[in-house]
């Protein structure tokens, strides 16, 4: 299919500004697609935060280019697909690998994670990465462990007198208030 040089030069703008509003790109190859196929796969990038397009290779190489970013050469030798993540790059990664797992439509090229480039196994690593809020919880989990700590401790001498006092007054059969 034949495009205008306008709408080519529309093409390139849109790329570029998809690959600097991404945090991730993921290229995937694909053989017998239906658009049922196409149509699921998109809802499905839809919902983790990104978008899906198939590409004309030879502009989205100059965008990439326009972007301060080179592609391997492998990566269009084929019909693509591009997944850009604009939210989470490792739930788009996960996504995509899972789709993509036991698919003969579907197969993951590689892609780029900010600037720098990844190939098929490093998509996959970066597809075996927790989500977004396990890791921030995580995070949060261990920047708190240490003062729940210190609490505890600080604590514990007070709770131990209480419960002397408890026991003596239990023993002698006098009544402690409650505070």
């Amino acid at each position: 299919m034949a495009f205008s040089k306008k709408h080519k030069t529309e093409m390139l703008d849109q790329y570029g500004d998809w690959l600097t509003k991404s945090q991730a790109v993921f290229l995937m190859e694909y053989h017998g697609m239906r658009m049922k196929d196409i149509d699921t796969m998109r809802a499905k990038v839809r919902d983790a935060g990104g978008e899906m397009h198939v590409v004309k290779n030879t502009l989205f190489e100059l965008a990439l280019a326009k972007t301060g970013m080179e592609q391997p050469k492998e990566y269009s030798e084929s019909s693509t697909i591009v997944s850009f993540a604009f939210a989470d790059a490792a739930a788009m990664a996960k996504l995509l690998s899972d789709s993509t797992r036991n698919s003969e439509i579907f197969k993951v090229k590689g892609g780029f994670l900010g600037k720098q480039v990844l190939s098929k196994t490093e998509v996959k690593a970066l597809a075996d990465l927790p989500p977004l809020p396990v890791m921030r919880a995580r995070l949060l989990g261990m920047l708190l462990a240490p003062a729940s700590q210190l609490v505890r401790t600080l604590a514990e001498p007070a709770r131990s007198l209480a419960a002397v006092i408890q026991a003596n007054a239990d023993k002698q059969g006098t009544p402690v208030a409650a505070e």
